[in-house]
């Protein structure tokens, strides 16, 4: 287990653009918001968006926690670490997958993560280095797969998902994300991206939808400006949906067995 976390919960998705880091930072301030110790890991190393999400300024960087060890940094109440907090974050990390997957080993088990019920791990689009080191390495509780109910985004969910379960990892549901666009004009709904995906997709792999997200402008001007929508809008509609999410999450997540699942390849 990672010392200092009671609870992991891995956020995926098949494809990239589906906004997944934007759920995965609400998700988090929503269960903070339940009551819960928090904690969220950008584990995309290529690409991190959580310091911008959490509004934390560039080029801040974790306090030393002892040797080796860093103290996560403090954001809208949670505890967050990224690789954005290690390097220059305009510059590309232009690394193999063994690079790749060491870094995030070492900001998962080198952060002194202070007594968290659940930490949240964000991770990178598609099933490739860092899925298989999660997968190996770390007990994780549950994953949520994010998808569009575009049938090109629940093609690539399938596989997130089939990854999970290939190793032993429970899926604790689907969150369909720009399920419905609501005009800001005239208040129309309409399903720009189809719709009744997500329904299909947890019906096929006996999960359940945790809760659909419109497409708004509002949700990706308020992750862009650092005050995702749970801390701008707490009680908005939106919200409303992530907090149901989180409760879900939180429930399932508790009544498993506290040693978490055993993790095993088979060729």
């Amino acid at each position: 287990m990672i010392e200092g976390v009671k609870h992991i919960v891995a956020v995926a998705s098949g494809k990239g653009g589906v906004g997944k880091s934007t759920v995965t930072v609400n998700l988090a301030l929503a269960m903070a918001a339940e009551g819960y110790r928090v904690g969220i890991l950008d584990a995309d190393i290529y690409g991190p968006s959580q310091a911008q999400m959490l509004g934390v300024a560039e080029g801040t960087r974790p306090q030393a926690a002892g040797e080796n060890r860093f103290k996560p940094l403090e954001a809208h109440g949670l505890q967050a670490m990224s690789m954005a907090f290690m390097v220059d974050t305009r510059e590309p990390m232009v690394w193999r997958g063994p690079m790749v997957a060491g870094a995030f080993q070492q900001l998962l088990t080198q952060t002194a993560w202070d007594d968290l019920d659940v930490l949240f791990i964000d991770m990178p689009p598609g099933t490739g280095d860092i899925q298989l080191t999660l997968a190996q390495k770390v007990p994780v509780n549950g994953a949520v797969i994010v998808t569009t109910p575009q049938d090109i985004a629940l093609l690539d969910a399938r596989k997130g998902i089939e990854m999970f379960r290939k190793v032993n990892v429970p899926v604790l549901g689907v969150v369909e994300n720009m399920s419905l666009h609501i005009c800001s004009n005239c208040g129309h709904g309409e399903p720009i991206f189809g719709e009744g995906g997500g329904e299909r997709i947890a019906e096929e792999y006996e999960t359940r939808v945790l809760g659909r997200l419109p497409l708004t402008m509002a949700i990706r001007e308020q992750v862009d400006s650092g005050r995702p929508t749970v801390v701008a809008e707490p009680d908005g509609d939106v919200t409303a949906t992530f907090r149901s999410m989180a409760r879900q999450i939180a429930e399932q997540v508790q009544g498993q067995q506290t040693e978490g699942p055993s993790i095993s390849f088979s060729d």
